[in-house]
C-alpha cells in the first residue's frame, strides 16, 4: 500500500542522523565546556569525559555531513552500550520512571544507532 514510500528511504535516513546527531551534540556540550564537574558528578576520569564528549561531538558531525557514517554509529553504539550500563549496573536505573530518565531514551539511540551502522545512512552527504 505504502510502498511508494520507499523512494524516499535517503530522506528518511538523512531525517533519522540528523535527529541522532543533534541529541548527541546537545549531550556532548556539557562534556566539553565541564569537563571536571562532570566527571566529578559521575565519578568518573575528566579524561574520559573528554573523551567521551569529543567522540559523540565528532561522531554527531560524521552523521550530519556524511562522512564515516557507519563507523561514527560504531562509535555511539559503543557510547551508548556503557550509559545504559552505568545505568543499570552501577546506579540502578530503572527503564522508565516518572521521576527521572530512565534508559529508555538510551535504547532508542542504541536502535537507531545501530540501524546506521548496520544499514548504512543513505545517499545524502558531501
Amino acid at each position: 500500500m505504502l510502498e511508494q514510500l520507499t523512494q524516499y528511504n535517503d530522506i528518511g535516513l538523512f531525517i533519522l542522523r540528523l535527529a541522532i546527531a543533534a541529541i548527541f551534540i546537545y549531550h556532548a556540550m556539557p562534556k566539553l565546556q565541564n569537563a571536571k564537574g562532570m566527571a566529578q558528578m559521575i565519578g568518573v576520569p575528566t579524561g574520559m569525559i573528554l573523551a567521551l564528549g569529543s567522540m559523540e561531538f565528532l561522531s554527531s558531525v560524521g552523521l550530519v555531513l556524511g562522512i564515516y557514517i557507519q563507523l561514527a554509529a560504531l562509535l555511539l553504539v559503543i557510547v551508548m552500550i556503557g550509559a545504559i550500563g552505568m545505568k543499570v549496573m552501577k546506579w540502578g536505573v530503572p527503564f522508565a520512571a516518572m521521576d527521572k530518565t530512565g534508559w529508555e531514551f538510551d535504547l532508542i539511540l542504541l536502535a537507531g544507532s545501530l540501524a546506521l551502522l548496520l544499514g548504512g545512512g543513505g545517499a545524502i552527504g558531501i
